[in-house]
């Protein structure tokens, strides 16, 4: 593992976490030489904060930006406004790398009431799960700028998106690494194979974190275990009926 994979890896929150009401696990499979992704999940008094990045290059600046960003994001007096969230982020990377960005979704779940507000910027929607079925469209959103843009580019303020679960719904999130893996002939993972080995591994009573890392050996095998960028996935569920 190359240094800036080892230096980010160190500012990683554990795979899996939850509570009562909702489960959080996320895999980073990172490629040798490169480091711009990124997860972090957290519970703080029910509501479950999640995120997932994917940073400009395939450097040490890149695994620079994403522990910047992580810094940043994981500021508590921001944490009730996911707008607020993302734009304490935004600041922080213009001020320290300037010239850096990266691509992003945000969420924060109220573990309570199911409700789910997030902040997409520049990066693949998030994917929602619902009866062992991809609701196509459910959670995609008007494209924003990605995370980290200064001067006339930044936004004057970010579109927080919500909507309600239902218990038992899984909200996905994957950075463009898992579903750009190719094989030989150079044809693509692909989004349908993605959250088809998902759903089955699902079906098949399998816990989120045995899911995933079935779905990075996947990946692994499918591009002959020579990853050509990061693949990270995070997976959350809510599920009140367990209270």
């Amino acid at each position: 593992m190359g240094l800036p994979a080892e230096m980010l890896r160190a500012f990683l929150p554990p795979r899996t976490i939850g509570s009562l009401r909702c489960v959080s696990t996320a895999l980073l499979e990172p490629a040798c030489d490169i480091a711009g992704d990124a997860f972090d999940h957290s519970v703080v008094k029910d509501v479950l904060h999640t995120m997932i990045l994917d940073a400009m290059g395939h450097d040490l600046t890149a695994g620079l930006t994403t522990s910047v960003a992580m810094a940043a994001a994981r500021n508590p007096t921001q944490r009730v406004r996911p707008g607020g969230h993302v734009s304490s982020v935004d600041q922080a990377l213009a001020e320290w790398l300037p010239a850096q960005c990266c691509t992003g979704v945000l969420c924060r779940l109220d573990a309570e009431s199911g409700v789910l507000r997030w902040v997409n910027c520049g990066h693949p929607s998030p994917l929602l799960i619902r009866a062992e079925r991809v609701l196509a469209g459910a959670l995609e959103s008007p494209p924003q700028p990605p995370i980290g843009l200064a001067g006339p580019l930044a936004p004057a303020a970010r579109t927080v998106h919500e909507t309600s679960l239902e218990p038992g719904d899984c909200v996905l999130l994957y950075t463009d690494g898992v579903v750009e893996a190719r094989d030989a002939d150079g044809a693509e993972f692909g989004l349908d194979r993605f959250t088809d080995l998902i759903i089955r591994s699902s079906a098949a009573g399998q816990r989120p974190a045995e899911a995933l890392r079935l779905l990075i050996h996947a990946i692994l095998e499918y591009q002959r275990n020579q990853l050509r960028d990061d693949a990270t996935i995070l997976l959350f569920e809510w599920r009140p009926q367990y209270q």
